[in-house]
């Protein structure tokens, strides 16, 4: 992995007057490492990068984490192996990653480390996974690229009939045979008055005619996630159900025309929300407008009302606003975009014509 990452850690740890942190996050861990096994821990100081880890990934993980030191875990106390590399190297204010580690474990660290201080740090990694890097942005290219392949693919199959899990496990097929590692999530596939629940996983109902299908997925390339919506439409729609569509299109737009380096979540999130409301609909669009996307599905930054983080030029956002109306159905649609000094750049081309199935 990238020794900038290693760098722009250690200069963060001299900000916070820290002989080290101990990452075990998987995710972090994974960005700082490259190393994709299931269990270790990462120790990095001033002048050691150490990667911790047990028998099963002794031969793995040096392949993979090439600019640091593998130690295999002690089977019976694996934490002792990581206090002995703390005394040897000296270290006395030891930061922990205090959103990933529970009460339970942070009692064993403490019992384990003895004399070292343990001072909790927050979002020390995440806040340096938010800005991607060129090899980052091409891998997140391609993970786009298999969720818009997936949605060409789907609308050719999607017919009445088909029950909505039919249509989540077609998508998972395609996605895993264009080189997918897995679905980003759970596919969500929502149809008729179920298209008004933001998160409607997909169910056992069948498509029927007249009424909208919305489709919300994602792939996994190389470990970094795509995540895209689209609302399409089976059979006829009535003016009310283009009514809602072109709102929720001209809301994105607005958002997508104007998101750039420099404006916050909160004003980023009203490019897209001030026009729904002009529509009035405001009561019926209850979440944020986005979120950063990357190893995981749902990173910081935010787009939200809520968000006074500043937006920075090559972070990779989400922008999806929704209209949701119980009883009769809702409209979301997403693109997956990198953030520019000037704009954007969307890294999702599936069509957002209002597609109709007949």
């Amino acid at each position: 992995m990238d020794k900038l990452r290693i760098q722009r850690l250690r200069e963060k740890l001299s900000e916070l007057e820290l002989d080290g942190i101990l990452i075990t996050n998987e995710y972090n861990r994974r960005y700082m490492t490259g190393f994709t096994g299931s269990a270790g821990f990462v120790l990095v100081t001033a002048k050691q990068a150490i990667l911790f880890s047990d028998f099963r990934y002794k031969t793995q993980a040096p392949i993979q984490a090439k600019h640091f030191q593998f130690v295999e875990l002690e089977r019976s106390i694996p934490l002792n192996t990581i206090k002995s590399k703390l005394n040897e190297f000296g270290i006395q204010k030891l930061g922990f990653e205090q959103n990933d580690v529970n009460f339970g474990f942070y009692t064993k660290l403490s019992q384990s480390f003895g004399d070292t201080t343990l001072v909790p740090t927050d979002s020390i990694v995440e806040i340096l996974r938010a800005e991607k890097d060129d090899s980052e942005l091409k891998i997140m290219q391609e993970a786009a690229n298999i969720a818009d392949h997936a949605f060409s693919h789907i609308i050719n199959f999607i017919k009445p009939g088909l029950s909505e899990k039919e249509i989540a496990l077609e998508l998972e097929i395609f996605m895993r045979k264009q080189g997918a590692d897995s679905s980003s999530f759970d596919i969500i596939v929502a149809s008729g008055e179920r298209s008004a629940l933001p998160h409607g996983i997909a169910s056992d109902r069948i498509v029927q005619n007249n009424e909208f299908v919305k489709l919300d997925f994602g792939a996994i390339f190389n470990g970094y996630c795509s995540d895209i919506t689209r609302t399409l439409f089976v059979g006829t729609p009535t003016d009310k159900h283009k009514e809602i569509y072109n709102i929720v299109l001209e809301a994105q737009m607005n958002a997508l025309n104007n998101l750039k380096a420099g404006v916050t979540g909160k004003q980023g999130d009203a490019f897209a929300r001030d026009v729904i409301a002009k529509y009035g609909y405001a009561d019926h669009f209850g979440h944020g407008l986005g979120h950063a996307i990357g190893l995981e599905v749902h990173e910081f930054p935010r787009l939200s009302p809520m968000a006074n983080d500043m937006i920075k030029a090559n972070m990779v956002l989400t922008v999806e606003p929704g209209i949701y109306l119980p009883d009769f159905g809702g409209v979301r649609i997403e693109d997956d975009v990198v953030i520019t000094e000037t704009g954007i750049h969307n890294l999702t081309h599936a069509s957002k014509e209002f597609i109709t199935i007949t």
